[in-house]
């Protein structure tokens, strides 16, 4: 953008100077060539990034974005860039080949597999908590009647230490979640904290990034007045040459006249 307004200028003074009346001489073609070639980038293959949106204001200019000119050259650039950028078909290749299971567990590993195998999913077992008397033909066994005593037992004490739990919890358990609330809290307020430290290193970066911009916006412009005066003032030079060479060879062929003139009335 830069480049094509400072060829721009440099155009309009060769113009302006009338070095562009009439057809090019071969250093005019030159330096033509040269500031399209400046335009376009330094060397073959080298990718040069100028950009500078803190500077530039090209963009902003008023009708550019409704007109869509702003779309087209946003196109224009990523289309420019693709062609330069041709990636191989095994442009990851020196990439590891991902580790799926490295944070499976044997449930995971197990419910993975029954999904695979199109299994229904097992059922919460109420078992346990059933009280089966014994069967028909064990009804006269005192073993089977034992057996079905202590199971019995063995859910009442469960069911008792789930009750113990239950009046614990309702004693304590409030105090507990006070304590972990306090904890999130102090998560949350050293999370907003850690947040601000972001945000404020994202905007100084950004007034750094800003200023450096700036800065080098202002150089570049003085830099490119100062190449259009030298520019303009070496077509200048030229001009005053062409005329020069012109004159002299104007006042050879009127010398020669003159002498071929005198020759003849010698004669």
């Amino acid at each position: 953008m830069r480049w094509s307004q400072c060829a721009g200028d440099v155009y309009y003074v060769m113009a302006s100077a009338g070095v562009m009346n009439g057809p090019e001489s071969a250093q005019t073609q030159k330096i033509s060539a040269s500031l399209r070639m400046a335009g376009t980038g330094l060397v073959a293959g080298e990718v040069v990034v100028d950009a500078l949106p803190y500077f530039d204001q090209g963009y902003e200019a008023p009708g550019v974005r409704e007109s869509g000119k702003f779309a087209l050259s946003a196109a224009a650039l990523v289309e420019e860039e693709t062609r330069r950028y041709r990636p191989t078909k095994n442009y990851l290749s020196y990439l590891t080949a991902p580790d799926y299971s490295a944070f499976e567990t044997d449930i995971m590993r197990n419910e993975f597999e029954r999904l695979a195998a199109r299994q229904p999913i097992e059922l919460l077992s109420m078992k346990r908590y059933e009280l089966p008397a014994p069967s028909s033909g064990q009804k006269n066994d005192i073993t089977a009647w034992q057996e079905c005593v202590n199971n019995s037992m063995a859910q009442l004490e469960h069911q008792a230490v789930r009750i113990e739990n239950l009046e614990l919890m309702s004693q304590h358990g409030c105090n507990a979640w006070k304590v972990y609330n306090e904890n999130l809290v102090h998560m949350i307020e050293h999370a907003q904290k850690e947040l601000q430290k972001l945000r404020k290193h994202i905007q100084d970066l950004n007034w750094q990034r800003k200023n450096m911009q700036l800065t080098a916006g202002s150089k570049l412009r003085e830099m490119e007045s100062t190449w259009v005066s030298l520019v303009s003032k070496n077509y200048e030079i030229e001009r005053t040459i062409v005329q020069l060479e012109n004159e002299i060879f104007q006042m050879k062929q009127q010398h020669g006249e003159a002498n071929k003139e005198n020759i003849r009335q010698d004669f």
